[in-house]
Formats: structure tokens, sequence, C-alpha cells
């Protein structure tokens, strides 16, 4: 009877000490029906596609960072009121491995928003998932605060004169010369881009911004360049919905607001 006692004892134990399952497990994903909209780039079928309230964003599971990030903003969006702490998380709907806010503790980088917290004001919901670590790229804290943020301005700005604006923006790899943070690995982009377009009565314009990870503090104006230049460079198509054209060049004058 003893022996039966000790035997069944130990195979309680052996349960309760079974290890937790580690966190770059990725269980099966569900399949996501993607939105149609000017805003979203062509993308792969393997791509980790999430769609959000206020944004739809690809993530990467080696750079541990957004591929990129679209969103189509509205005038009445962009004059949205709601204040709301941020508390950067991850994200729920996404898939391991992903990023942490350990991984950017201390490591001299930010937390660069790629869709803005700024342009979630119009709902609590989007104001909590632009804060999911999907949005999220390690940003120079002086072109966060500098270029990034002016660029951001003058799109809530385009948004309330032309009457929305579509926008979708991301991380470039070329160098790698910034290496990575954090235990997970998380890669700092060498540089962003961000492009535009807006919808007039004699067709869709756009422009796009190229900068680097770096101390930048200067004119949105300084940083851009045709749709298709950025095109090039990161080899996907920004815009499918916009004919080639509209994507060749820009006219300053239609974004300096």
């Amino acid at each position: 009877m003893n022996r039966i006692i000790i035997i069944l004892a130990s195979l309680i134990l052996c349960c309760g000490c079974r290890p937790r399952a580690q966190e770059t497990l990725q269980p099966r994903q569900l399949p996501v029906k993607v939105p149609e909209g000017v805003e979203l780039p062509e993308y792969a079928q393997d791509e980790d596609i999430v769609v959000h309230s206020g944004y739809t964003a690809s993530y990467n599971h080696t750079t541990l960072v957004p591929d990129w990030v679209a969103w189509e903003l509205t005038a009445e969006e962009a004059q949205g009121t709601i204040e709301q702490q941020r508390q950067f998380s991850r994200d729920p709907e996404v898939r391991f491995p992903k990023a942490s806010r350990e991984d950017y503790s201390n490591s001299g980088w930010d937390k660069g928003h790629m869709a803005p917290h700024a342009d979630m004001k119009w709902s609590h919901k989007a104001l909590i998932e632009s804060n999911y670590f999907t949005n999220i790229c390690p940003q120079d804290r002086q072109m966060n605060a500098g270029t990034w943020r002016k660029i951001e301005e003058l799109t809530r700005r385009l948004a309330r004169h032309y009457g929305s604006v579509y926008v979708v923006c991301g991380p470039i790899f070329d160098e790698h010369r910034h290496g990575t943070i954090g235990g997970a690995g998380v890669a700092v982009p060498d540089k962003f881009f961000k492009a535009l377009a807006i919808s007039t009565s004699e067709g869709f314009r756009t422009v796009a911004f190229v900068m680097d990870n770096t101390p930048q503090n200067r004119s949105p104006r300084t940083y851009a360049v045709s749709v298709d230049s950025v095109e090039e460079l990161i080899g996907r198509n920004l815009f499918p919905m916009v004919d080639e054209a509209a994507e060749m060049d820009f006219d300053w004058k239609e974004w300096n607001y």
C-alpha cells in the first residue's frame, strides 16, 4: 500500500513540475480577413497580417518589428481629443516570437510609433492598439521627436485639408549598422519610410519621405521623394490601387500645409 502511495505522489509531483511552453512556439494562426483599401501595400500570403481598428500591419517575426503599417486618416479622426496614458504591450493577435517592453528598456532607443498615437485619439480602443509592439520600431530619440514628429503633424494637417490621407510606413534595413536590442534581438532599422496618398478632383497624388535612423530635426521637405523611388528601394508596391504615373513625381505645393 505504501508503495502505491509513493508512486501516485511521484506522478502528481511530476505533473506539477512540467515545464511551461516556451514563448518561441508559434501556434497555428487563424486566417485574417484583410480589408481592401488604398493605403494597403502589396503583401505576400505568408506575411503575418494583423488588422486593428486604427491600422493594419505586417509583423516580421525575424526582425521583431513591423514590415509595414498602413492606415487611412480622415479629417474627423485627425481632430480626435481623447487622452489616454501610453502603456506599451505585446499584441495579443500576433503569434510568438514578438518584442516586449523589456527589449527596449535601457536600450537608448525610443519606442517609435509607426501609426502615431496622436492619429488614434478618436477611439480608446484605437489608442490602446497603437501601443502594441506590432506598431513599434526602435527609433533614434531626436529623430522621433524631430523630423518623424513633424511628418506626423503634417499628415494630420493634410487629412484635415483634403478630407483624408492614406498612409503606409515602415523600417528599412540595408546595412544593419545598428544591430539589435534586448534579449529577443529586436532589429534596429537603418532608415524609415512614410508614403502618403491623397484623392483629388484630378486623381490621386502621392509623396514619400525617407530618413536615416539617426538624429534628424529638419523640415519634412528635406526628406521628400517620389513613392516610386521608395518602392524600388524596398521592393514593394506601396499603393497598388493608385496609377503608377501618380507615383513617379510630386509637387510639393500640394503637400505644404
